[in-house]
């Protein structure tokens, strides 16, 4: 943990669950013993346009910092705040953020008494209580307490967070339905806690393309929280009434570079849960065709481990067929890579199902998503094939959705 002291200046941007701010910092172990902190009544003539340096954070210097209303209470100019800066001090993390801790001059009322004793972050100075749907106090209770089959609702998974409104799009597209589709999203713990960090999430409920989401384990904030990835995967087909799941933790996935070392293992143990409750799993390939890294070119391995090795159960493997146009724009022989890497998760070699999309229209629809595309920094133009093979497991599991409303 490392502590600073600050004072806000401006607000910035907000969304549901959070706030952005402009903190100037005004004290903490980056200051000198007996050098007089900042002035906080000083002037701020220079404003940093996006993430500070990684470094020491010393006095004196602005930085961005994002505050959860509902844990610290609402920040304005001139509080003074106590910031977490460990992640922006060693350049890590999404968002390149100093995290409000507290407003120590200023504390937020108790909350209301009510029903709930489901604690998420548990045992952290942040720990939160919330009502799980799946808990006795819950009004949804007895719906959960015996509920045990997905009956063949399809649920994508994903590995990492921007894949979202990519499968999101690839629903809407592939729908036929005279409704809107109910894509319900469920956020696992392997990123961020709070489900508010994501403006995609915030985008996304804001213009009506998913119905709800569900905050399983560790994480917190979503429209219903639950204790398990199963509970939660049945509550979105119980009580939000989903035609599609999407699961993928939050944002900021957390990777080593070694076989194992990264959070989104899950995504095989994601599987496993949807198989155990007689849901169809599709699993959403991380692809790229500009990422420097070796690893990660084609289809990363942290698809091949986690379906290759973790799942234990089938799912069906979404692989897109790129239309000759897309094809052209795409690095020489990536889909020759693809078809290569998934041969060895799919039957006669593996123990999941090959299924093949035709990527026509996609990058329309992927273009007329409601929040901004980025994966790993990149956009919808510099890395297409990333978005477009989480947009065919979208597609997928709108056809078998289709299938099972009719």
């Amino acid at each position: 943990m490392i502590w600073r002291e600050g004072v806000v200046r401006r607000l910035g941007r907000t969304w549901p669950g959070a706030a952005e701010l402009e903190v100037e910092v005004t004290g903490g172990a980056s200051v000198a013993a007996g050098e007089p902190a900042a002035d906080a009544g000083a002037p701020v003539t220079s404003v940093p346009a996006g993430p500070v340096p990684a470094g020491p954070v010393p006095a004196g210097t602005l930085v961005r910092a994002l505050a959860y209303p509902a844990l610290v209470g609402e920040p304005a100019p001139g509080d003074r705040v106590l910031l977490s800066a460990a992640a922006l001090a060693r350049g890590l993390g999404t968002g390149g953020y100093a995290m409000v801790v507290a407003l120590p001059d200023r504390l937020p009322a108790d909350p209301a008494p009510g029903p709930g004793h489901l604690v998420k972050a548990r045992y952290t100075p942040l720990q939160t209580l919330v009502l799980g749907a799946d808990e006795q106090e819950s009004e949804h209770h007895e719906i959960l307490r015996d509920a045990d089959d997905l009956a063949g609702l399809p649920v994508v998974v994903a590995d990492l967070h921007s894949a979202l409104p990519a499968v999101v799009a690839g629903v809407r597209a592939a729908w036929n339905g005279t409704t809107t589709p109910r894509v319900v999203y469920v956020m696992t713990d392997g990123g961020a806690l709070p489900a508010w960090f994501s403006r995609s999430l915030a985008g996304l409920r804001e213009a009506g393309a998913l119905a709800g989401s569900v905050t399983v384990g560790q994480a917190f904030g979503g429209d219903l929280e639950a204790v398990s990835l199963h509970s939660g995967l049945l509550a979105a087909r119980l009580v939000l009434g989903a035609d599609v799941v999407v699961v993928a933790q939050g944002p900021g996935n957390l990777g080593t570079g070694t076989r194992w070392g990264f959070s989104g293992t899950v995504c095989g143990d994601a599987v496993n849960a949807v198989a155990a409750l007689g849901g169809l799993a599709v699993a959403s390939l991380r692809v790229s065709g500009a990422d420097p890294r070796e690893r990660h070119l084609g289809v990363s391995h942290h698809s091949l481990t986690a379906y290759g090795r973790v799942a234990l159960a089938p799912a069906d493997v979404v692989v897109p067929r790129f239309d000759d146009a897309l094809a052209a724009a795409l690095p020489e022989g990536l889909a020759a890579r693809i078809d290569d890497q998934v041969a060895g998760l799919v039957a006669p070699v593996g123990i999941h199902r090959l299924v093949e999309v035709p990527t026509g229209g996609l990058l329309e629809a992927l273009a007329d998503s409601p929040v901004a595309l980025s994966t790993m920094g990149r956009g919808l133009d510099a890395d297409p094939a990333a978005f477009v093979a989480a947009a065919v497991a979208g597609v997928h599991a709108a056809r078998v959705a289709g299938r099972r409303v009719r």
